[in-house]
């Protein structure tokens, strides 16, 4: 009898240990989930955005101490700026000229050394090492996704080409209503927050509502399909080639992309760093793809990514390989942008960069992208 009650206490303890670690992994699950249904939520947004790797997977991007950039004289900002601030309930703004900080100044409690979620501002960052990458020979504009992801094979992507998928030209039918709870890039969200594998679900989609290389269609996954191709192109993953080509390179400070459950990065939209260093990769741009005197990201590259080349609907922002372009465009303007308020605007020619975290609930309204615009040249002009 006593023999048996102590196995049957061994029992109930494993029991009780297994069902213990199933409990602490599906309450890892259930608090991604609700880190997701609250994650811009008014009185949560600020602090969310600034600590995502406190809800979400992730891997470091570098942990070096960043090399902090120059200081000019501080340059007054226009008039207006500080409504313009407010209104677009904007928590990081950093200028630079010929490199310099000329402005920097935080908001809403908020601080330049937090780590600021980037959105799809990310997508640009993704360009500039792609084009490291076919500079390098590993991939070529013409290659199918297909040559480097087999698993793509008729899938929706099949037939789609990696310039197709930087012009976000591939094709593919894809809801990217951030406010319908019931959208694929909602869908996409709660993958991402239950630890699935994004891969997998881009590999499920199967709609098409357009040939590949036809109108433009923003589609995030595009993005993800990029990521994919740069995986398979080099066998490794996306922030270490980001470490190595870029954020080494050029002096970045502390970064991490947030990641799926299989550890792949959330390249569309995951990638959290500085305000300064999200400065200092538009710099990389207005500058030619150089920093000092090494040519990091080819010149070449560069002008093509900034290219209003996609098949964009007459009136609308251009678009090239994951940057924007104002449609009534400057001699060298050209921008990054995410949801929420997330921006890099550059003015090549005059060497003057702006780039802009922010919690901004109503980016969508009619009139707020051209006001913003509107803001950075009046910024740009005052340098």
């Amino acid at each position: 009898m006593g023999k048996w009650l102590r196995r049957s206490a061994t029992a109930t303890l494993t029991a009780a240990a297994l069902l213990g670690g199933v409990a602490l992994w599906k309450g890892e699950e259930i608090g991604r989930l609700m880190a997701v249904n609250s994650l811009f939520d008014p009185d949560r947004i600020v602090q969310n955005f600034t600590h995502m790797d406190r809800a979400f997977l992730h891997v470091p991007l570098s942990a070096g101490p960043g090399t902090p950039l120059p200081a000019a004289d501080p340059v007054p900002l226009p008039r207006g700026a500080d409504d313009w601030i407010a209104e677009r309930r904007i928590t990081g703004l950093v200028i630079l000229k010929d490199g310099r900080i000329t402005h920097q100044s935080y908001h809403l409690g908020t601080s330049a050394g937090d780590l600021r979620i980037s959105w799809s501002v990310a997508k640009s960052f993704l360009s500039l090492l792609t084009g490291i990458l076919i500079d390098e020979g590993l991939l070529d504009l013409s290659d199918p996704v297909t040559r480097h992801v087999p698993a793509l094979a008729g899938t929706a992507y099949d037939g789609a080409t990696v310039e197709d998928v930087l012009q976000m030209e591939s094709g593919v039918a894809f809801d990217e209503d951030y406010f319908d709870r019931n959208s694929d890039i909602n869908r996409m969200g709660r993958v991402l927050a239950l630890g699935g594998a994004l891969d997998d679900f881009t590999i499920g989609l199967a709609d098409r509502n357009r040939e590949p290389g036809g109108p433009m269609q923003y589609v995030s996954m595009d993005t993800h399909v990029l990521g994919m191709v740069l995986r398979g192109a080099t066998g490794r993953s996306v922030p270490d080639l980001m470490a190595d080509r870029l954020a080494g390179p050029i002096g970045l400070g502390p970064a991490y992309y947030l990641t799926d459950g299989e550890g792949a990065a959330f390249v569309l939209g995951g990638l959290n760093m500085a305000t300064q260093d999200y400065a200092r990769l538009g710099l990389l741009v207005a500058q030619d793809g150089r920093i000092g005197d090494r040519q990091i990201v080819p010149a070449a590259w560069i002008d093509a990514a900034t290219a209003p080349t996609a098949n964009t609907a007459p009136g609308s922002l251009g678009y090239g390989y994951q940057w924007w372009v104002p449609a009534d465009a400057r001699t060298g303007e050209v921008m990054a942008q995410g949801i929420y308020g997330q921006w890099i605007y550059i003015d090549r020619p005059r060497d003057v960069v702006v780039a802009v975290n922010a919690v901004d609930s109503r980016f969508r309204d009619p009139g707020v992208t051209d006001a913003t615009i509107a803001m950075f040249r009046a910024i740009a002009d005052a340098q």
